[in-house]
């Protein structure tokens, strides 16, 4: 079983060290962590010297038990490694939407738990709702939710790069690296 801290390894393997490319609207990376990012963590220094211990510190506080991925880990690893890996490229709140929407059309028309509300953050009802899933339906659901998540990870992956013509320049990577 997948822990934080080998989700985090495989992520900074991912991710790589110091990036500055010309198509990404985050600008300056390392490790995969935006300049933005690094600087409202009070980061002051050179990207290029971003410590390691601190893009995990930041992993963990942003994409992990901020958005209450840990407390999704609690009931799935896997259904929590998957959110964790889109919210860190698409953002947390993207990832918890994917889940909220996913478990909606899993429950049967509410015959199973009702529809949670699509507000994008992690709460008592989207959790309760993952457990009822996972009760209701064991291992099929949870790998049912997991392709759910994943299609509409590879979708999102899709229409950025219909949308903005320099996301062509990762598309490829997202979709053969991200996407199981």
């Amino acid at each position: 079983m997948a822990t934080i801290d080998a989700l985090l390894d495989d992520l900074l393997a991912k991710e790589g060290g110091y990036v500055d490319h010309r198509d990404d609207r985050g600008g300056v990376t390392n490790f995969g962590i935006t300049e933005t990012v690094a600087r409202a963590a009070g980061w002051t220094g050179s990207m290029l010297a971003l410590p390691r211990a601190l893009a995990i510190a930041i992993y963990r506080r942003r994409y992990w038990t901020g958005p209450r991925f840990d407390d999704v880990a609690a009931i799935s690893m896997a259904v929590a490694a998957e959110l964790f890996d889109t919210g860190v490229n698409m953002g947390p709140a993207v990832a918890a939407g994917f889940l909220q929407r996913s478990l909606n059309v899993l429950n049967r028309q509410g015959q199973d738990w009702a529809d949670v509300a699509v507000d994008r953050a992690v709460g008592p009802a989207t959790l309760d709702a993952l457990r009822r899933l996972l009760t209701l339906r064991g291992a099929r659901g949870e790998a049912a939710l997991l392709k759910a998540l994943n299609a509409l990870q590879g979708a999102r992956y899709i229409e950025l790069a219909e949308g903005r013509a320099a996301n062509e320049s990762f598309v490829f990577g997202w979709l053969a690296n991200r996407v199981a």
